[in-house]
């Protein structure tokens, strides 16, 4: 019976939550949850100098945000060097590492001796089978004592078999001359400490594998199974930055896509699970594994991201859609309607979810019910209630106010209007768009009319009729 899985998630707190991160993230999730496993999460701290509290608030916001939650407290790197330390001193005292004197200045020496010479410029400790017996009383490292004959093979689930020769590996620092643990073997005794035995990163950590297996090891200890990710790419084919476009997770939350919508695109980067491309959570937990992810970098496509967003915009629940509008606006430091507005807002949400890709578009189109009397219109509305324009809807007004307030009864006598007329419906729509919402593009006036209500709506109508006096 195999171990149960665990998997992790070790960001560096020195900037925003990025997009490659946030997908690391959620590959590493998915893999947990589908597999009844643990997700953990780490926070890489080590680097005293540019980890920052506000750092470590924005990946934690991200994470939330995204609906990627952990299992038990995060873990602090730099909280445990103490037992770093205790690992890389079991090693020198095993004979799997060793003290080296050497100055910077000797190896900067020797290193620009072998470049002159055409020689390799990976070092060589002359301190790695020293007597100790001829140690100086001076500052020393401890240095992994790695295999300098044969080759290390990571067998990565994404990129298949890698082989690294082992004379191409210098016998790397794992406490330096202060004693502080490095990185490398920092990252190593976490994984072990916390049981991951899914390791699930981007590529760039891809040569870091064959050095920290060298740790595993001299410990002893078994391996996890490593899946190296490709790094994300922009339209253009380049590794994603600023000029493409967003990158924080908390700037797509600003922009307004829903967070389903971005654990679906996210998922879709990179890994496939046949032609499926819009899915549930639930699904994707089910489907996804490591099979399935591409050694290609993916690309990433905002029209693609729009498209999913505006598909899972569309299978919310009315509730919940508008609690996560609601949300959105706090979130963007926007007023939340309240009263009869957030009661409008709620009522329309089965009109406004079609076809909106973002939270700004649903919105834009909530205006009508977000708006009061009396209500302002926008330039190109406005030409809608021209003198013919009010005259239609003066003439309409006492229709409608006669009629069942009922989608059908109220379509039925517009329709009737238009015919007594001589004119087509969509010559009326436009001043009646302009009337009810101040806007030329809406939902329909009938959607609209059944959202405000006959008292609201015959208001509107009677504003605009009288050139927006009372």
């Amino acid at each position: 019976m195999s171990a149960p899985v665990v998997t992790r998630f070790a960001p560096s707190p020195t900037g925003f939550l990025h997009i490659g991160g946030a997908r690391t993230a959620l590959f590493n999730w998915l893999y947990a949850r589908g597999h009844g496993g643990t997700f953990l999460l780490r926070i890489e701290d080590t680097d005293r100098e540019r980890s920052t509290p506000e750092a470590t608030a924005a990946i934690l916001k991200g994470l939330e945000w995204l609906g990627l939650d952990h299992d038990g407290e995060a873990v602090s790197q730099f909280a445990r060097a103490d037992r770093h330390r205790e690992v890389a001193l079991q090693m020198l005292e095993a004979g799997h590492a060793y003290k080296c004197f050497a100055t910077q200045e000797e190896i900067q020496a020797f290193r620009e001796a072998a470049k002159a010479e055409g020689r390799s410029t990976l070092y060589r400790s002359p301190w790695r089978d020293a007597d100790p017996e001829t140690y100086p009383d001076a500052p020393y490292v401890v240095r992994l004592k790695a295999p300098r004959e044969g080759a290390t093979v990571i067998a990565d689930k994404v990129q298949g078999d890698v082989t690294i020769r082992n004379d191409q590996l210098d016998d790397m620092v794992l406490l330096r001359s202060d004693s502080t643990p490095v990185y490398m073997l920092a990252v190593v005794v976490d994984d072990y400490d916390m049981g991951v035995t899914h390791v699930i990163r981007g590529d760039d950590h891809l040569n870091n594998a064959a050095r920290q297996m060298m740790i595993y090891t001299a410990m002893g200890w078994d391996l996890p199974t490593y899946a190296h990710i490709p790094l994300i790419h922009g339209p253009d084919g380049k590794k994603l930055s600023k000029r493409h476009g967003a990158l924080g997770v908390e700037e797509y939350q600003q922009m307004g896509y829903p967070a389903s919508g971005m654990r679906n695109y996210l998922a879709r980067l990179g890994w496939s699970h046949g032609d499926d491309e819009v899915f549930t959570d639930s699904q994707a937990q089910a489907w996804f594994d490591l099979d399935g992810i591409g050694k290609s970098p993916a690309r990433f496509d905002f029209k693609k991201l729009e498209n999913l967003c505006g598909h899972h915009i569309a299978a919310t629940e009315d509730a919940a859609l508008l609690h996560e509008v609601q949300e959105f606006l706090v979130a963007t430091g926007q007023p939340v309607p309240e009263g009869v507005h957030l009661e409008r807002l709620g009522a329309a949400m089965p009109v406004l979810k079609e076809r909106a890709k973002t939270y700004p578009e649903l919105l834009e189109k909530a205006y009508f019910a977000l708006s009061t009397r009396p209500i302002e219109p926008e330039e190109k509305a406005a030409k809608q209630l021209d003198a013919e324009g009010r005259t239609l809807l003066s003439e309409l007004t006492p229709h409608l106010q006669s009629a069942s307030w009922t989608r059908d009864a109220l379509e039925a006598a517009a329709n009737d209007f238009a015919a007594a007329h001589d004119i087509k419906f969509g010559k009326m729509a436009g001043p009646m768009r302009a009337a009810l919402a101040g806007r030329a593009a809406t939902p329909s006036v009938f959607d609209m009319m059944m959202v405000l209500g006959q008292e609201e709506t015959l208001a509107r109508l009677t504003d605009a009729a009288k050139g927006g006096q009372d």
